[in-house]
């Protein structure tokens, strides 16, 4: 006689009908409230598809224009709603296709999950057309080695236990990306034997659970390190990102950073993690930095160079700690006493930097703990007082910017830093999405960011692209919410056709792109790391296109700021996208185009040179060659 299930387990589970692979996949997918799916459809999606057809009134299937902008579209959805990407492809080249967004998801601990139809199993090694497991191209180890699970389903007997375990790597803590290889066989296959029912949990709980605890004690001890310092600082990365937007939590953060007058710095790829007009925020360090984090640490031999720094959320790559080209992981970090790091991942903790407390913990109980203890702890009053009246000092004495002309500036050409004030000046509420290459660079530098404004990027690979594809999910995730992004012209060209995309489903999103036909921040630092009377700015140049004509093909409003125009007119069209983007529910183009002889602060290292160095380059001839 087969015995009832424990109640505990009763209370989380529950029986259903018997149905196919691709049917129950898309009830774990309900059950996540992953009910919005990105991708471009295949033959070996077959049965996906029609369970997706089948239920439309559930499931959105956004159809993108390339998966790899499809990915990008899903991380963005992912970011603004703190849910499950899904990115769904046919086999193949569409299954690698989808690589390079599943690879940036990982790096940027986005919740991604990319599923691959694959060919039937029993056509494997027999050449059938776009085979990608049991032949040269071995999607499931492709994928294996770029995120962090990845695994073919050969069997309806182990797909549930394939599946969840995908979930649970995707919605772990820090998020992660994961693949599923499905052969279009076992997708429309039955999953229990004629008759019988499953079983399926009523709560993703059932099968999944997330880290949320931190060592108290050590919290304890850190938060004493800081009290009892004299220049302390706080340095949050993109890991505390979640945990701040808590508003409870921020307010009660920034009562103790406020109570202990405790500086905050962030992480380039955390920037606006702590309000930056705050009068304690340092603003960012790493990339193209604010000025003031390196005016309060003080330089490694100077004997007021500051003496405690807690890291939480941050891996302390490059980009976080290189505040110039010339300088990766820059030993101004090291503080003359406490260097205390707080991680989920213990990987990472002393990777970079020696530490004198490492903790591995999540940041939401972390910060918790150390607002706890700071209630029960009296400041140093006088420490305190002279610490902010040094901040306030530094500040009025030091721009937090290197050119703050070029952010004031109101002609033309359009100076991109004068972008970022315009879009400080309109943009109060909502989200920016920044792609790579010098838009990067601009924004960190010149932009300032303050909840309710929020600040996304994926510095971590740093694909182009990511900007354009992440803002349409983004506007997808909270359609009532601005969503700006900024991206290069080169960027744009790579992904412009998922603008066809948003202008299908209607999506307000907006778009800057920051012209000057060319790869900007390859030519200009190319001439800065071997300056020569032959710059390599012609070298990498794009033809000129006419990029508002090609967004207007696509479905989007578009404007277009020339050269002889400047950042009064760049306001007024972004005022007037962002309220089309609205009321018209179409994307929205701004095309400016900026002055080219500038470039962000990267701070540019000057190369020795090569024992075997070439000639320098000589202009062709304009003479007959023979």
């Amino acid at each position: 006689m087969e015995q009832s299930p424990p109640p505990s387990s009763r209370s989380v589970t529950t029986a259903k009908p018997n149905r196919t692979v691709a049917a129950l996949l898309l009830d774990y997918l309900e059950l996540e409230g992953a009910t919005t799916v990105f991708g471009v459809p295949g033959g070996a999606l077959i049965y996906v598809m029609d369970e997706l057809r089948r239920r439309q009134q559930t499931f959105n299937f956004i159809i993108c224009r390339h998966e790899t902008g499809a990915g990008y579209i899903a991380h963005g959805y992912a970011l603004v709603t703190g849910g499950l990407g899904v990115v769904l492809t046919t086999s193949g080249p569409s299954a690698t296709n989808a690589l390079t967004a599943a690879m940036n998801a990982q790096a940027a601990n986005c919740a991604q999950l990319v599923i691959t139809g694959e060919i039937p199993q029993q056509f494997s090694g027999q050449g059938y057309l776009q085979e990608g497991v049991d032949s040269r191209l071995d999607v499931g180890v492709i994928f294996r080695n770029a995120v962090e699970y990845s695994a073919v389903v050969s069997s309806p007997l182990n797909f549930v236990t394939l599946f969840t375990q995908a979930l649970r790597y995707a919605r772990s803590l820090p998020n992660r990306a994961a693949h599923i290889s499905l052969p279009n066989n076992v997708a429309g296959a039955c999953v229990a034997a004629t008759g019988q029912s499953i079983t399926f949990p009523t709560t993703p709980s059932a099968y999944r659970a997330q880290a949320s605890g931190t060592d108290t004690e050590l919290v304890h001890t850190a938060f004493a390190n800081l009290a009892d310092a004299k220049r302390p600082l706080i340095f949050l990365g993109n890991g505390a990102r979640t945990a701040l937007e808590d508003t409870g939590r921020a307010t009660r953060f920034r009562e103790m950073v406020e109570r202990f007058a405790i500086p905050v710095m962030t992480t380039a790829d955390g920037k606006g993690v702590f309000p930056e007009s705050h009068p304690l925020s340092l603003r960012n360090f790493g990339m193209t930095a604010c000025q003031w984090p390196a005016l309060y640490m003080g330089t490694t031999t100077d004997p007021n160079h500051f003496d405690a720094l807690l890291v939480i959320g941050s891996s302390l790559g490059e980009l976080a700690t290189s505040d110039a080209a010339s300088k990766p992981y820059d030993r101004i970090l090291v503080p003359t006493t406490h260097f205390m790091q707080v991680d989920l991942d213990g990987s990472v903790i002393g990777r970079e930097y020696p530490v004198t407390l490492g903790l591995v913990g999540e940041a939401s109980a972390t910060i918790d703990a150390l607002i706890e203890r700071s209630l029960t702890t009296e400041p140093n009053v006088d420490g305190a007082a002279a610490r902010r009246a040094s901040i306030e000092a530094l500040k009025l004495t030091n721009s937090p910017w290197v050119n703050p002309e070029w952010r004031d500036t109101t002609t033309g050409p359009t100076n991109p830093a004068a972008i970022m004030r315009v879009i400080n000046d309109t943009v109060t509420a909502g989200r920016v999405f920044i792609d790579a290459g010098n838009c990067v660079g601009w924004s960190l530098h010149y932009l300032v960011v303050d909840a309710p404004v929020r600040y996304h990027s994926a510095l971590d690979m740093g694909p182009m692209g990511f900007g354009l594809g992440a803002v349409i999910g983004g506007k997808l995730g909270v359609p009532t919410e601005t969503c700006v992004s900024v991206v290069g012209d080169g960027a744009f060209m790579m992904h412009c056709g998922e603008i066809s995309t948003a202008a299908q489903y209607g999506v307000g999103a907006v778009i800057v792109v920051l012209f000057d036909n060319d790869l900007g921040m390859v030519s200009q630092g190319m001439d800065k790391l071997f300056p020569t009377d032959a710059p390599f700015s012609p070298a990498y140049q794009l033809g000129a296109p006419d990029l508002a004509k090609v967004a207007e093909g696509l479905g989007a409003d578009a404007f277009t700021i020339g050269d002889g125009q400047g950042p009064a007119e760049f306001a007024v069209a972004l005022r007037k996208a962002i309220e089309q983007a609205d009321t018209r529910k179409r994307p929205q183009v701004i095309v400016v185009h900026i002055d080219t002889t500038v470039m962000p602060p990267y701070g540019w290292p000057q190369l020795p040179p090569s024992p075997c160095a070439s000639p320098s380059p000589t202009p062709p001839s304009t003479g007959q060659t023979t």
